[in-house]
């Protein structure tokens, strides 16, 4: 066995030495609930990771998102961006998750906080999406600069704020402040659950709007007197039934997006409100006797790439001109809330290469190259940043993310990090040394 074989070897039993921490860590993280909205203990979750990361050697920055959406005094938007520098010049390699998880739902049998560790899962709010993919990442790098302290090169490992609601306070905010651009980070990897077997090369694009239709308010008992806005809504998703529904299961892309259902246009009615305010969940009050004068909703647009952005508004927007001239007293407004173009990275890029190699030593079967049916935040390091060489590779089941009893495997967690090194790799190939030898999340 040769020198290189030899360290590969031993970075596996480092690794598979770690398993225990690799399992405190992910509860740790778990058990500081950082909940979004509102951004709940964003700060208390950089320090812990701030902490641990300077005992592994990395020069650690804290950076509040100011003034980004969410940002107050009571819900700072904190990220941690944390560089361990070789001892010899090379690329740099970037390892980023987001630090948020959802509301917590109804349906658990474990405490969503808890973190517990039974038969070999962990469980809680933010284990798989993505909690896991942040320790797994964490371990992969300390235990590699354990066995490869003269490496070439750079890791970099980040902490960010507020990817489930888009990300402006985390990734947006650093890429414009330079932190994601090509000169300092060449690849990047971001641990998102799509499973341990598939790259993730990108995501569909989303346009979010809100529609508004208008009424005049009257007495419930002599409706006819006014004009209820709820019925001009209900022509509205008539014709997205009608209509629009129809049309957008019909396309369908070339990007590889999972699961089969997302390879088509799709469209989510986020919420809707029309009239008066519900009464309080305490409150003994009944309601008022009243037409409704407004009616809104949200709309959650998923889009294709061979979908421009301008026939995704213009769609929706022909309908309601649709209704306008041809349904008795009916108007609207219409407004866009946010819009996020479709991102792809070549599956021949650097990154996306050498993973899938590493999927292939390690789990012995070939890699999935996929796209996600939602966005995340490559979105902002492609756009913003201007570094397409990312992808999304990390431990834990898609399926899982945002439900009940979330959990992520630990054996998924080691297969994720676990090396294979290929006999004729050498210290000059491109990536080296992390790259080459350990597929990380």
């Amino acid at each position: 066995m040769d020198q290189q074989s030899k360290s590969l070897s031993q970075l596996t039993q480092v690794i598979e030495g770690k398993r225990d921490d690799l399992i405190q860590l992910t509860g740790d993280l778990i058990r500081i609930p950082t909940l979004n909205p509102p951004g709940e203990n964003y700060r208390d979750i950089c320090d812990f990771l701030a902490t641990r990361l300077r005992a592994s050697g990395f020069d650690v920055e804290l950076i509040r998102a100011h003034g980004t959406p969410g940002d107050c005094g009571a819900y700072p938007r904190w990220n941690i961006i944390s560089r361990r520098n070789g001892k010899h010049t090379g690329d740099c390699v970037h390892f980023n998750s987001h630090t948020d998880v959802v509301e917590v739902g109804k349906g658990w049998t474990q405490d969503p906080f808890g973190g517990a560790h039974i038969d070999g899962k962990i469980y809680g709010r933010g284990a798989c999406d993505m909690k896991g993919g942040l320790a797994a990442s964490i371990i992969a790098a300390e235990a590699f600069i354990e066995v490869f302290p003269d490496f070439h090169g750079a890791i970099e490992i980040s902490g960010t704020a507020d990817e489930e609601s888009g990300g402006y306070g985390g990734v947006a905010y650093l890429a414009e402040k330079g932190y994601f651009t090509p000169e300092r980070v060449q690849h990047v990897i971001i641990p998102e659950p799509l499973n341990k077997d598939r790259v993730c090369l990108g995501h569909r694009g989303g346009w979010w709007a809100e529609i508004e239709t208008f009424g005049e308010i009257a007495h419930g008992a002599m409706p006819f007197l006014g004009d209820c806005a709820v019925r001009h809504m209900g022509a509205v998703l008539d014709k997205f039934e009608s209509d629009l529904f129809p049309a957008m299961a019909a396309r369908r892309t070339d990007m590889p997006v999972v699961p089969e259902g997302a390879r088509s246009s799709t469209m989510n009615i986020n919420s809707i409100h029309g009239g008066q305010a519900e009464t309080l969940k305490d409150s003994t009050a009944l309601p008022s006797h009243c037409v409704p004068d407004s009616c809104r909703i949200v709309i959650d647009r998923r889009f294709l790439v061979e979908e421009p952005l301008d026939q995704v508004r213009g769609e929706v927007k022909g309908l309601l001109e649709e209704l306008r001239r041809d349904r008795p007293d009916f108007d609207y407004a219409m407004r866009e809330l946010n819009h996020v173009l479709p991102s792809m990275t070549d599956r021949d890029a650097p990154v996306a290469a050498t993973v899938a190699a590493e999927i292939v030593h390690v789990m012995g079967k070939p890699a999935e190259f996929v796209a996600s049916p939602g966005t995340y935040d490559q979105k902002h390091i492609d756009r913003i940043g201007k570094l397409k060489n990312c992808v999304a590779y990390g431990p834990g089941i898609l399926d899982l993310a945002h439900k009940p009893d979330e959990y992520v495997g630990v054996d998924d967690m080691i297969d994720s990090i676990n090396p294979h090194f290929p006999s004729n790799l050498t210290f000059s190939r491109l990536q080296r040394p992390l790259m080459c030898y350990i597929s990380v999340c």
